[in-house]
């Protein structure tokens, strides 16, 4: 069997402090290496989109919300787990290229709903068919039967963490 760098790192601990398990190493390392791998595979088909991955995944998430395509700022930051100030920045610059909107100023920015604009909604759609053939060609020295396990043991691990299924709700315009 083929040795990859987390192998390499998991022997050299071994060797530096042999009293120690490392066995999960095996695990996060690996869980965080995959993640840096695929970081640098998929931001490039996003960026050709004139996208980076947070940009996108605020789209992205307003998109998955449904008609009227509409979350608050506050929605958003849980669902993407950014820092409120990452996802001002996230915001302003959507807004400036006329990807969202936004409503007028008010006290608290945080509750006015952030809503995708039609040319927000196109560019999502459009990437998505390029994002689902990359992610498709990531994933192709994999059968189905081991991308479906894979699956599911990313799933165990992610609801032993404390991740549960919350979905976020469309804000609702009160009129004010």
């Amino acid at each position: 069997m083929a040795c990859d760098h987390i192998d390499e790192v998991v022997a050299q601990w071994h060797q530096e402090m042999p009293g120690l398990d490392h066995s999960p190493v095996e695990v996060i390392g690996r869980i965080t290496r995959l993640a840096q791998l695929l970081d640098r595979e998929i931001e490039p088909v996003l960026s050709g989109h004139g996208l980076s991955g947070g940009e996108f995944a605020v789209l992205a998430a307003l998109r998955r919300a449904g008609a009227p395509y509409q979350l608050t700022p506050a929605g958003l930051t849980r669902s993407l787990m950014v820092t409120s100030g990452g996802m001002t920045k996230r915001l302003a610059a959507l807004q400036q290229r006329g990807l969202i909107s936004r409503e007028a100023a008010a006290a608290d920015r945080r509750s006015l709903p952030v809503t995708l604009t039609a040319a927000g909604k196109d560019l999502v759609d459009a990437i998505m068919h390029d994002h689902l053939a990359n992610e498709r060609r990531l994933l192709a020295g994999l059968d189905g039967a081991t991308q479906h396990d894979l699956a599911r043991l990313l799933r165990q691990a992610a609801l032993a963490l404390g991740d549960r299924a919350g979905r976020q709700q469309p804000a609702r315009h009160t009129g004010r």
